[in-house]
């Protein structure tokens, strides 16, 4: 990863993913009430999915560059 603007891209992706998954797994868990995703497990295990990729992407993006 060269360029300065894909890394910002990926970055960013990755800090939307972090926080989307973080919604669902307080959702999932029960823990923000007023949903059809309240306390549903399954939408506890994909935003720790979500989440998990969101880490990904942004260690990608932080990585230095190959010479």
């Amino acid at each position: 990863m060269n360029s300065r603007a894909a890394r910002i891209a990926l970055t960013v992706v990755g800090v939307v993913a972090i926080l989307g998954g973080a919604v669902w797994i307080g959702q999932g868990a029960g823990l923000i009430p007023g949903s059809f995703m309240t306390g549903d497990r399954t939408w506890f295990v994909i935003g720790m999915v979500v989440a998990f990729v969101g880490v990904v992407l942004i260690v990608i993006a932080r990585r230095k560059p190959r010479s």
